[in-house]
């Protein structure tokens, strides 16, 4: 009796993660994958079967190809920004220094600042009257329209995104430097090596599965951003801004039609878990030799 016990511990233990992952996200995946192969324009209480029509539908709206183009603009200009430069800050805020923890601070306060507060603040910030456009015209340069250009709205956001992510992913970086070695620095130091050499040939290999968990994280959330579309731009000007997770809840929420926004749903988990795997795979086939 206690044999069978004993091997079922674990699997008591691992039993409430797997009924929170069962209702919370298989079950509606499910609901939303068969909601994409049904229509609910005509009376939402009793949708009609229309099989691959909202995938048909969906890839031949220009403004899906639209949105789809903005999220990688997306996550090309926020995901590399934020590995490498929090990265580089959590290196120097891992340093022996007076007051270094006020500046850990100061750094992680975005973090902890509700977004909803933190987009109104810079909407604030990137107005026509707003302290940015202030700045810039004290070198005599006209006034821009951060949030109201198309040629600017879309890396507003992103810069926001980034300002709020890089206390988020130092702290992940900080905890990940105590297990680095120090004798291999030393080493370093003997050899002659600067301190650019040093973190690349030391930081850089030992930290390569925390640099490839803060890619994946954060390439997942630039590809769902919402929020900061919602608050600041809601898609505009021109669908400028507009990502494929706010148009996914326009045609759901605006438009009522939860068929066609679930399909949408669909092919955003099926390029979500693409990209994921790309990212694992790619700091797997790189990852270099500890010097």
């Amino acid at each position: 009796m206690y044999k069978y016990s004993k091997q079922f511990t674990p699997y008591l233990f691992l039993a409430p993660a797997a009924v929170i992952l069962i209702l919370f996200f298989f079950i509606p995946f499910l609901e939303s994958f068969l909601l994409s192969f049904q229509s609910y324009r005509n009376d939402i209480y009793n949708p009609q079967w229309v099989g691959l029509e909202n995938y048909i539908n969906l890839f031949h709206a220009p403004v899906f190809w639209k949105t789809l183009v903005n999220t990688f603009i997306y996550l090309i200009g926020v995901v590399p920004l934020l590995v490498v430069l929090s990265l580089v800050i959590a290196i120097l805020v891992n340093q022996k220094l007076q007051g270094i923890k006020i500046f850990r601070v100061m750094i992680y306060i975005p973090v902890i600042v509700s977004i909803v507060v933190a987009g109104i603040a810079w909407k604030w910030i990137y107005a026509d009257s707003g302290i940015l456009n202030y700045i810039i015209s004290l070198f005599n340069i006209s006034k821009i329209g951060w949030l109201t250009d198309p040629r600017f709205a879309l890396y507003s956001v992103m810069a926001v995104t980034i300002w709020k992510g890089l206390g988020y992913y130092m702290v992940i970086y900080l905890a990940a430097l105590t297990s680095v070695p120090k004798d291999l620095y030393e080493a370093c130091d003997i050899d002659g090596a600067n301190t650019l050499q040093k973190h690349l040939a030391v930081t850089v290999p030992h930290l390569m599965p925390t640099i490839t968990l803060v890619s994946v994280i954060s390439s997942i959330s630039a590809m769902k951003v919402f929020v900061e579309i919602y608050v600041m731009t809601q898609g505009g000007p021109l669908n400028a801004s507009k990502t494929i997770v706010y148009y996914i809840y326009q045609r759901a929420f605006e438009n009522l039609d939860m068929g066609y926004a679930s399909a949408a749903g669909v092919v955003l988990l099926v390029i979500v878990m693409i990209m994921s795997i790309i990212n694992v795979k790619f700091f797997e086939n790189n990852k270099q030799p500890i010097a």
